[in-house]
C-alpha cells in the first residue's frame, strides 16, 4: 500500500498517524471537517506533504473524491466523548455510525485492500473483574442505588466483593453510553463490511490516549486534556466519584504506531484488538502526577463524591493480543512522558471549560 486515507486526520489522534505514516513513505490524504469544538486552528498543524479535504464524512461525494486511488483507509473520523454524547445523541449516532455507513458504501468496488477503524475500550463497559475464588465476570454493573450511596465499587453477581484485573477483547461488550454504542456500531460495520467484500478490515480499541495536540479547550475530550486545563487556570481538576477508580493511558505515538502496524501486520484482519499501556492508574494519582509536573502540586484535585451517568469504575487493557498480532509494545509511560505534556500545555494555553462541562450535565440530570 501506498497511499492512505485518514479520516479525521486533523484530529488529535489523526495528525499524529499522519506523521507516522509519513515517515514510513506513505502517501496521505486527509478528510476532515475541521468542527471547531475540536480542531480549533489545528488546520496550521497538518503537513504539507498531506493532502487536505475539508468536508463531512456523511457527504457521500468528498467520501468519493477522498477514496480516489487510495489502496488503504485508517477512520479516525467521528465525535468523542462520554457525557456528550448522552443529550448530543443525533449528533453522535449520526457523525459516527452514519457517517462510516457513507464511508464504507463509497467504498464498495474499489481497489481499497485494509481499513483499520477506530474503537473504543467504552464497548467494553465495565472491564473484567475476578472474584475471591478466581471466578471472572464479564458482565458487572453497578446498581444506581448503591452509586447514590456513595457504594462506588461494582459488586459481583452473588453481592460478593469483586476486584478489576486487565481487560481482554474475550470480555463482551457492555454498552453503558450513547457514546459506547456508537463506537461499536462502527467497528460491527466495518468488520461485517470487510467479510462481505473481502477488504481486509481491522478495529482497535484505543484506551485514554493523551499526549500533545489535544484539544484543551474541549471538555469532552481525554480526561488528561481536562485536569491540565483547570491547572493551567489555577484551578483543581474535577473528579467524580471518588478518585480511586482506575484506568489506563497509552500515548498518542504509541497510537499512532499501533494504526501504521494495523495496516501492514498480515494477522491483523478480522480482529479487535486493545490498544493501551497495559497499565492501570487511579484518576486522583493521574490528577496528582499531572498537579506536579505542572509544577502546581499544592493544587489537590476536587474529589465531588457524585457520579456521571454513562462512566463507568475500572477498565485497563490487557495488551496480549497487540503484541502478539501486531507486534505491539508501548514505548511511553504515563509517568515518565507528562514532562513534555505539561511544557505543551504551558506553551499552548488552556481555557477551562470545566464548570460548563459539569453544568451542562448537572441540568440535564445525569450528574448524580
Amino acid at each position: 500500500m501506498t497511499k492512505i486515507l485518514v479520516t479525521g486526520g486533523c484530529g488529535f489522534i489523526g495528525r499524529h498517524v499522519i506523521e507516522e505514516l509519513l515517515n514510513a513513505g506513505y502517501s496521505v490524504r486527509i478528510l476532515d471537517a475541521m468542527i471547531d469544538q475540536v480542531h480549533a486552528d489545528a488546520e496550521a498543524g497538518v503537513p504539507e506533504a498531506a493532502e487536505l479535504i475539508r468536508a463531512d464524512v456523511r457527504d457521500k461525494a468528498a467520501v468519493s473524491q477522498a477514496l480516489e486511488g487510495v489502496e488503504g483507509v485508517i477512520h479516525l473520523a467521528a465525535e468523542v466523548g462520554v457525557g456528550q454524547s448522552m443529550y448530543e445523541i443525533a449528533r453522535y449516532v449520526g457523525g459516527n455510525d452514519l457517517g462510516t455507513a457513507v464511508l464504507l458504501e463509497s467504498m464498495i468496488g474499489l481497489p481499497i485492500r485494509r481499513i483499520v477503524v477506530a474503537s473504543s475500550m467504552s464497548v467494553y463497559g465495565e472491564g473484567l473483574y475476578k472474584d475471591g475464588e478466581g471466578r471472572r465476570f464479564g458482565f458487572v454493573r453497578r446498581k444506581a442505588e448503591r452509586i447514590k450511596a456513595g457504594a462506588w465499587d461494582p459488586q459481583g453477581p452473588e453481592g460478593q466483593p469483586v476486584t478489576p484485573v486487565a481487560t481482554d477483547e474475550e470480555k463482551p461488550v457492555d454498552l453503558a453510553s450513547i457514546y459506547a454504542l456508537t463506537k461499536y456500531t462502527q467497528e460491527k460495520q466495518v468488520l461485517i463490511f470487510g467479510e462481505a467484500y473481502g477488504v481486509e478490515a481491522v478495529a482497535l480499541r484505543l484506551f485514554n490516549v493523551f499526549g500533545a495536540g489535544q484539544a484543551l479547550s474541549n471538555p469532552y475530550t481525554g480526561v488528561l486534556a481536562n485536569f491540565a486545563s483547570r491547572l493551567a487556570n489555577g484551578q483543581p481538576p474535577m473528579i467524580f466519584e471518588d478518585g480511586r477508580q482506575r484506568r489506563d493511558f497509552v500515548h498518542v505515538r504509541d497510537v499512532a504506531r499501533a494504526f501504521r502496524l494495523a495496516l501492514e501486520q498480515p494477522q491483523a484482519p478480522g480482529h479487535v484488538i486493545n490498544i493501551g499501556s497495559g497499565q492501570a492508574y487511579t484518576i486522583a494519582e493521574v490528577a496528582m502526577l499531572l498537579a506536579e509536573a505542572m509544577g502546581v502540586p499544592e493544587i489537590a484535585p476536587d474529589i465531588m463524591n457524585k457520579a456521571r451517568s454513562g462512566d463507568i469504575r475500572n477498565c485497563f487493557a490487557d495488551i496480549s493480543k497487540a503484541h502478539d498480532l501486531l507486534g505491539f509494545e508501548p514505548e511511553f509511560r504515563l509517568e515518565n512522558s507528562l514532562g513534555p505534556f505539561a511544557e505543551w500545555v504551558r506553551q499552548s494555553g488552556a481555557i477551562d471549560r470545566g464548570p460548563e462541562m459539569k453544568r451542562q450535565l448537572e441540568e440535564r440530570g445525569l450528574v448524580s
